[in-house]
């Protein structure tokens, strides 16, 4: 398989797990195969065999970001590295959607995340965090004031 197929398939099948995590959260298939993990399992399968049948003949190191390009100038590699993105960005996507549902955090909160941790990764996983501080507080909030009421 070529590696422009192979990034074809991986990117498909990771647009297909934010759509369902942005869209449909509680479905039994996003359940079963995005937030359990599987759909980024398998990505990380795929970036473990670029890997493998990569090293040996590729020049480049991590020692400095000169290096880390020379690595980058390998096909296999640089198709190594997006998808260790999409396996990585899918899996905190999956997170954030588990820790939402434990925390009761509305989902029309939590989509703007996933959008941004779709496109821009740590900046996603950000948001998020503010996001879900935010609510906690307000919660918290809130049954204090509940409670001081009664």
């Amino acid at each position: 398989m070529t590696p422009e197929t192979i990034f074809s398939i991986c990117n498909l099948a990771a647009l297909l797990g934010w759509l369902l995590l942005i869209g449909a959260p509680r479905w039994r298939w996003t359940v079963r195969i995005v937030r359990a993990g599987i759909l980024p399992m398998l990505l990380a399968l795929v970036y473990l065999l670029l890997i493998v049948t990569s090293i040996g003949n590729v020049e480049g190191s991590f020692n400095s970001l000169a290096e880390v390009g020379r690595l980058f100038r390998n096909e296999r590699l640089l198709l190594a590295g997006w998808v260790h993105y999409l396996a990585f960005d899918l899996f905190v996507g999956s997170w954030e959607v588990e820790d939402a549902s434990s925390r009761t955090l509305p989902h029309l909160l939590v989509m703007p995340c996933l959008a941004l941790t779709f496109l821009l990764g740590p900046i996603g996983f950000l948001a998020y965090r503010l996001v879900a501080f935010s609510w906690d507080k307000w919660l918290k909030g809130m049954l204090r004031r509940m409670s001081a009421r009664i």
